[in-house]
This record gives C-alpha cells, structure tokens and sequence, in this order.
C-alpha cells in the first residue's frame, strides 16, 4: 500500500501500519491552513438556532462543499427550523459510516461584531468555533484525505460507505431532527460524532448523561397583601416548598442530578401570588433512572391542598452509556491515535448531544471528536490549531477501520 505521496512503505506489518499513519498525518499537517481557512468560513456565517434564514445560508455552503467531494446531498426541511442536511458517499460494500453534527449555535446573529473569528498564536476563536464548526471542517477534510488516499492507493473512492447527518437544531433539543438522527442511524456500522473534545488533552467522550426537563406549575388565589392577605394562596411559597422536595430527588451515587434552574411568578409585591412556575434540568448517567426521577416529578403533590400542581415535561434525551459497543469503538480510536504518536483518552460528560439518540439504540458511537479547545458557548470559545492535522487524521482512519 502507498503512503499518501505515493511512496509505499518498505517495511511490514506493524512497522508499515507506523510509517502509514506517519505519512497520513503529515498529509493533514501540510493541509492545516485549508483546514483553518473552511473553519474560519463557516464560524463567519453566524447561524443561531432561531434564526431559520441563517441556518440556511450555512447549510448552503456546506452542502456545496461536501457536494464537490462527490456526495449526494439531501436536505430534510423543517418548519421552524433551519434545513437538516444529509450527504451520502458511495463506497465498498458495507454498512455505512455515520458522521454527525450540528451546524446551528448558541450565539445571536451579530456576536461578530464583539466576539470576531481570529487566530492568535495557536488558537482560533470566534461564535461556533469549537460547538462544533470546526467538527464540520475536519468531517470535510478527512474524507478529502480518504478519497485522495485511495485514489493513489486504490483506484479511488471511499473505503467504505459514508453518510454524513448536520443538524440545525441540536442546541435547542433536535426535536425536528431526532426522527432523522434515529433512522439514518439504524443504518450505520458505527456513528461518530464531531462535537468538541473534552479537555485540553482531546478525549473522546464514552458516555454522556441524558437529559430531562420539567416545568412545576403552582396555582393559588390571589388577593390584596394588605387588605386581604388571609383569604389569598400563596403559589410561590407552595412553590418554594415543591423546589426544597425536587431538590431532594438529587443522588450523586448514582449519577442523578435534579436542577431547578428558572423560577418565575407574581405580579406585584402587594399581591398575594396567584401563579408561580418552576423549570427544572434533569440529569441521568443510566437509563434504568429514567422511569424513577419521571415517576417522582408526576407524583408532586401540593402541602398546601388549596393550591393546584401541573408537571408537564420528561426525560427528552436517553443517556450515552459506555457499552460494550462504545468502548469497542474507543479502542480502535485508542489504537490509531497510538499510531499516531499520542494517547487518546475517554471521559464521561454530564452535557448530552444527538450521539445520545444513537447510543440509546445501541448503535456502537464515539462522541467528542472534533476540535479540541476550550469556552463553549462563552466569549472565550477557541480550538488550539495545532490539534488540527491529527483529529482529521483519526477521523479518517475511524472510517476506514470501522
């Protein structure tokens, strides 16, 4: 087999795997600038979550850049949201591979303005870099890479099948995208997931908690505080009591927390609050928990019988758990990285993404592979540059060893 510049190795077995991976990598190293340069284009195209318009235009982009690469593009409409996009690469007979994403951010359209797309020393910034444009541009580069290995080495093509799923609204819930996500992945090998990496070492993320969340309603009476105080029905007393009990259904042995993150109500102070609302986050590391903390927030019953209670809400991401699956997948990750001169570590994470969709269906997933940085969704979001060459490195050799 031939090294991407067309030398072929002289060794054998591990040896050659070695100088193999070496060559790949410095594929990508000779490449980084385009990299930096797609990532820098897409994270100049603000595209908020709710802001339908611009989630298209960068759909439109990307989806012209993926279809240069010979994939046939697909896009799933959505009412309220951007369009999801879907792109298949014909391969080798196999079940495909598939590469999942999002392309809407936490940020309003303008950030740019005060937060602008810059590179300083060895780190680039700006709204998305990190969740998750730069996990679009390795997803593009490494299937370059592949297509230009094997061309050289294979009369071309991919190795395998590929599909690749971008979502545009996965940082508000994948509500109009979670049917999609499900079905291509029912189809797929494997899935691997291009969100950011955790920690400033890069690892891939094994497990991921799932998420829930909840809205606790109180109604009571209202009356004058002064006049009428006794004849009122305080809701946000009743509600303070219901957020002590929530508060309660917390256990940390077993990876179970239960946030009560937005509390609202009242009207004035000299009125006894008629109304008072509760939203709560939910997070469960096993699936098993799921039924139990649900069974408990429907159960909520008011201390006060004169006021009414209303729990609407439930468990709306299952949990990534590290199954047999997972951790194979990992250890091909660990085994490619090794041969790429550095150890890959794993790490469990209590934030969910649409990989909890499809590790929820046991599809084997491997979370956490894109950029590797630090702040997102906060001003100081970045990616470290010089972590570039090797995660499309591993992202292509992931494809090909699946």
């Amino acid at each position: 087999m031939k090294s991407p510049s067309g030398k072929p190795p002289t060794d054998s077995g591990a040896e050659a795997q070695r100088r193999l991976a070496y060559f790949r990598l410095a594929y990508f190293k000779e490449r980084r600038d385009e990299i930096v340069s797609t990532i820098r284009e897409l994270v100049e195209i603000e595209s908020p979550s709710d802001n339908k318009t611009a989630v298209d235009e960068v759909a439109e982009v990307v989806a012209h850049k993926f279809s240069r690469l010979g994939g046939e593009v697909r896009f799933h409409r959505a009412k309220d949201f951007g369009s999801h996009l879907q792109v298949n690469f014909a391969g080798k007979s196999a079940k495909p591979v598939l590469l999942l994403g999002h392309y809407d951010t936490v940020y309003p359209l303008g950030t740019l303005a005060t937060m602008p797309c810059r590179a300083v020393n060895n780190k680039l910034s700006g709204p998305g870099v990190l969740d998750m444009k730069s996990g679009i541009a390795l997803m593009l580069h490494a299937l370059a890479g592949l297509q230009e290995w094997h061309l050289k080495e294979q009369n071309g093509g991919l190795p395998r099948p590929v599909t690749v799923l971008l979502v545009s609204d996965e940082e508000v819930g994948s509500n109009s995208s979670r049917a999609i996500t499900e079905s291509l992945a029912k189809k797929a090998a494997a899935v691997l997931v291009l969100e950011p990496s955790y920690g400033p070492q890069g690892a891939v993320k094994t497990a991921r908690k799932g998420v829930g969340e909840y809205l606790v309603e109180v109604r009571g009476k209202a009356s004058h505080a002064g006049l009428d105080f006794q004849k009122g029905v305080n809701a946000i007393l009743e509600l303070a009591r219901q957020i002590e009990k929530i508060s309660g259904f917390t256990d940390l042995k077993k990876g179970l927390t239960v946030n009560v993150g937005i509390v609202n109500g009242g009207s004035r102070t000299n009125v006894v609050p008629a109304e008072a609302a509760a939203q709560v986050d939910v997070r469960i590391a096993r699936m098993k928990d799921a039924a139990g903390i649900d069974r408990k927030m429907h159960s909520l019953r008011p201390v006060n019988r004169q006021c009414k209670i209303e729990v609407s809400g439930g468990i709306n991401r299952p949990p990534m758990e590290r199954s047999a699956g997972v951790a194979a997948l990992y250890a091909q990750a660990v085994a490619i990285a090794r041969e790429l001169g550095w150890k890959l570590e794993e790490a469990a994470v209590g934030g969910g993404s649409d990989g909890n969709f499809t590790a929820g269906l046991g599809i084997p997933t491997l979370d956490g592979l894109g950029g590797v940085g630090d702040g997102a969704h906060a001003s100081h979001e970045h990616i470290l540059i010089s972590e570039l060459p090797r995660r499309a490195a591993l992202i292509a050799e992931l494809i090909e060893a699946v």
